[in-house]
């Protein structure tokens, strides 16, 4: 019973599968810098850590197929004076990444061709930075560039403040004044609006053109960071944060009022750390991630609610994950997601997340097109007010071993499009079996009638002998043995067949067959042939007709004797009724002459 009320989805049996040690990143010396954040990002060809290194701020890039123990020396991204906090791919290029540094500086790098952390010299070689931005009072805790606009970036301060950078010029065009420090943000889809999170309290979304919030409203309430994620192309955005109590929370918000949370602030747990949370546009799925914790949630978003599908729990504590673009997972193992998570501050592990088929062909319902790397307005386009939702890729021409294949923005996979080849197939079979004759039952015939009788005083026969109760009324269901009616026509073959003995053509004998069971029909064979020899068939015609209206007078006067005994018999069994209490064995004697006169009734 309970199974009814299970919620259908295609993703309800997720499930995450961690690798094993010898396919992860070990030998990594990750950052114990104190920051909030979460020092690794990912995208398909490479992950970029913040390392722990003296002289200055450097971060790593690893390519995602150099997998096992790395070398003690590898190359390091360097230039900062100061620890590296953030970092992050750009969507459109995987070679291009941005820097934010304790010194209060951005720097962009560009990862050489065919970068490798393994080469022949003593000493590798350090990468340094293609552009510096510089702008910032204080250091730069994140960045994050723009989902639909080529070369623009975001970098939060502690001074306070946003900046929005044209890399290409390297000028920060718009600046949003905050009250306090930023504690996250997120771009929403097509990168007209910002959602940030602050240590105020505060929830803004920023129409970031305008350098002023559309929207302000108090949100998690708690002392700890809080943070934030825009649900890809809805209306909607996510937050993370603790309660007053300290306990985890989360919360649904709707854009255009952030006054307060759809449904309400949901408490997750009591745990102490900061939940990141990240979210897939294609599965429409939301990953919370807990810093201090190993475990990874999961929830499906439907109908503004977020519906829990299931947790991946580890005994490895996470203090740093990173999700991969969805052009970037294996659609051969129906991966739908796949994490980087850090261990011990030493490696770092890859977790996939799996739709459990064994399917041989593409799933294309679970792999809606993903964005692909062409981006939808240049930076200048989008300074000056354009925006657009970046071109989406196929994800069935990566399966093929193709190249990606670009579909619209807005394009929906053809699931609806076979179902109108069924209704059509279906049409003309409809006007096949029409023909309404066989359909067409005739009036009950007398000698149906006659099999109801029998059938009533059956009925009437147990009530009488099992029964004491109130069921006089059940001689009102006349209209039940009416099925009878083809036995009846069986029983009235022989007669029909002794009729057709007795007339003098054979050509006419078979049609009184059907006959014998309606009067009505009689007429219908009679002019029906009309070249036909008139003259020596009409007196065996007329004699049939003779004999068979002797035959219904006959069983008509037997029909109305035996409705009259039958009324006169539950007359009787009526009195009995009434009278239980006085004489149980004159009753009983009673019913069984009622029974035996019943058996003559019917035979």
């Amino acid at each position: 019973m309970a199974g009814r009320f299970v919620r259908a989805s295609k993703y309800r049996h997720v499930f995450g599968k961690s690798t094993r040690k010898e396919s992860c990143y070990d030998n990594l010396h990750i950052t114990r810098n104190a920051w909030d954040t979460n020092l690794v990002k990912a995208n398909p060809e490479y992950l970029s850590v913040n390392w722990e290194a003296s002289g200055g701020g450097a971060f790593a890039v690893i390519p995602v197929n150099e997998k096992g123990r790395l070398p003690e020396q590898i190359p390091l991204f360097r230039g900062h004076t100061g620890p590296v906090l953030d970092t992050d791919w750009s969507p459109f290029n995987d070679r291009v990444i941005a820097s934010g540094s304790d010194d209060g500086k951005v720097f962009i790098w560009q990862v050489p061709q065919g970068f490798s952390l393994y080469s022949d010299a003593e000493e590798p070689a350090d990468v340094a930075p293609v552009s510096k931005l510089t702008g910032h009072s204080r250091k730069v805790g994140q960045v994050l560039f723009n989902p639909a606009a080529e070369n623009v970036l975001a970098s939060a301060s502690g001074d306070y403040t946003i900046k929005l950078w044209d890399i290409g010029s390297g000028k920060a065009n718009l600046t949003l004044r905050h009250g306090d420090i930023v504690q996250s943000l997120s771009w929403s889809a097509n990168g007209s609006l910002l959602v940030t999170t602050s240590r105020d309290k505060k929830l803004r979304i920023w129409d970031v053109r305008q350098e002023r919030p559309a929207h302000e409203g108090p949100g998690h309430t708690g002392a700890k960071n809080s943070r934030v994620v825009w649900m890809g192309e809805h209306n909607r955005v996510a937050t993370t944060g603790f309660s007053k109590m300290s306990d985890r929370q989360m919360a649904l918000w709707d854009v255009g009022s952030a006054a307060e949370p759809i449904g309400g602030f949901a408490v997750l747990d009591s745990i102490s750390g900061v939940c990141m949370p990240f979210w897939d546009d294609g599965t429409q799925c939301l990953y919370l991630a807990g810093k201090g914790d190993g475990n990874i949630r999961y929830f499906e978003y439907q109908n503004d609610k977020f519906e829990f599908l299931s947790e991946y729990k580890s005994g490895d504590p996470q203090r740093g994950v990173a999700f991969v673009p969805r052009r970037g997972i294996n659609v051969h193992e129906n991966e739908v997601m796949r994490a980087y998570k850090t261990v011990n501050d030493a490696y770092i592990e890859p977790i996939s997340f799996t739709v459990p088929r064994r399917a041989e062909v593409f799933q294309s319902d679970i792999f809606p097109p993903a964005t692909g790397l062409k981006p939808a307005v240049s930076a200048a386009e989008w300074f000056s007010g354009k925006d657009g939702i970046p071109a989406k890729i196929d994800l069935e021409s990566v399966y093929d071993g193709n190249a990606p294949v670009e579909v619209a923005s807005d394009y929906k996979p053809p699931t609806a499009a076979p179902a109108p080849v069924p209704v059509k197939a279906t049409a003309p079979v409809k006007k096949e079996p029409e023909p309404t004759p066989t359909a067409r039952a005739p009036p009950p015939t007398i000698s149906e009638q006659k099999g109801s009788i029998a059938a009533m005083a059956n009925k009437f026969q147990d009530d009488g002998v099992e029964d004491d109760g109130d069921d006089a009324s059940s001689f009102e269901e006349i209209q039940q043995p009416v099925q009878k009616s083809i036995p009846a026509a069986a029983r009235a073959e022989p007669k029909a067949a002794s009729l057709a003995k007795a007339s003098p053509t054979k050509t006419e004998a078979p049609r009184p067959a059907p006959v014998s069971s309606t009067p009505r029909a009689v007429q219908s064979p009679v002019a029906s042939p009309t070249p036909a020899p008139a003259a020596s068939s009409s007196g065996g015609v007329e004699s049939s007709l003779q004999e068979i209206k002797s035959l219904l007078e006959a069983q008509t006067k037997t029909i109305t004797t035996q409705s009259e005994k039958i009324g006169r018999l539950t007359q009787e069994v009526d009195t009995l009724k009434m009278r239980v209490g006085s004489g149980t064995r004159d009753q009983s004697e009673r019913i069984r002459q009622l029974e035996l006169e019943l058996e003559a009734a019917r035979s």
